[in-house]
């Protein structure tokens, strides 16, 4: 798989599954702008070193890599930072917003500063960032964005207590990603997610895991972010060196919005009597 003249994004790379994908891309012959606010694991603070000090030992390498470090919750820092991707390289060809974090609270204990933290890095953050690389993606002959959600929130038998905001955030982007697919069609812009299953430092895990690597969720994105990938609005799913892609796919016959297709029902009573054909799949 041939990268080189391609220069991406990717967001929280400093580490983890970011860091993997970066190095992947670079290796691929990428020019990849390593960006990481270097925060701890509640998603606060910040360290300058985690970007700087990843790209310089991929760039000591002999790989085409820089290191941006900079918040990415307001439209300023997005715009930044797509500014010093162009700057640096003369192009825009691959986003990949990996950063996020994840934080428990309860929902009775549900503090605005912490929502706030979960939907800025989810929501604000891919917004923005894609507000600001478009123009620059429309110019490529093959522009690829890759969001991040997860199964925790996709799926319920996997969803967690105290995970409400995580869970708010990880699916607001697959809606990102299914309007931004549909707005880049005609400009040759392809959207799509991961919903990345690895054993990082955001799951406490440090050093190399017997299972679950992050470099075996690698080959899935690298793919999305390939001019081999010609599909838009799909969930990649990976885990433990499998993948599965998935999407919401309307039932047959529907003449949306008139007709659902499905089953009718004039009262409530009704609705309660044939629930159980109602919730068939």
């Amino acid at each position: 798989m041939d990268f080189n003249g391609k220069t991406a994004i990717v967001t929280g790379a400093g580490r983890g599954l970011g860091l993997s994908y970066a190095r992947e891309l670079a290796r691929l012959g990428a020019h990849v702008l390593i960006s990481d606010i270097g925060a701890d694991r509640q998603g606060a603070a910040a360290d300058a070193s985690v970007a700087h000090d990843a790209a310089q030992a991929l760039a000591a390498q002999g790989y085409s890599v820089i290191g941006h470090h900079g918040e990415l919750v307001s439209e300023t820092g997005c715009r930044q930072l797509v500014e010093t991707a162009v700057e640096a390289f003369g192009r825009l060809d691959i986003v990949i917003h990996n950063a996020g974090w994840v934080g428990y609270q309860a929902i009775e204990e549900a503090q605005p500063e912490f929502v706030e933290r979960a939907l800025g890095i989810n929501v604000y953050s891919p917004i923005w960032l894609c507000k600001h690389a478009w123009p620059h993606l429309r110019q490529s002959s093959a522009a690829r964005v890759v969001l991040t959600s997860s199964d925790r929130a996709m799926y319920q038998p996997y969803a967690q207590p105290g995970l409400t905001a995580y869970a708010a955030g990880k699916m607001a982007q697959l809606g990102i990603m299914n309007a931004l697919s549909r707005e880049g069609a005609a400009d040759g812009i392809l959207v799509n997610a991961v919903a990345p299953v690895a054993k990082t430092r955001m799951w406490g895990v440090n050093g190399e895991p017997d299972n679950l690597k992050p470099q075996w969720v690698t080959p899935g994105v690298i793919f999305l972010a390939s001019d081999q990938c010609q599909d838009s609005g799909y969930i990649l799913r990976a885990s433990n060196g499998q993948f599965t892609a998935t999407r919401f796919v309307e039932n047959p016959g529907v003449d949306y919005p008139l007709d659902l297709a499905r089953i009718r029902a004039d009262s409530a009573e009704q609705v309660a009597r044939l629930w159980e054909q109602i919730k068939e799949c």
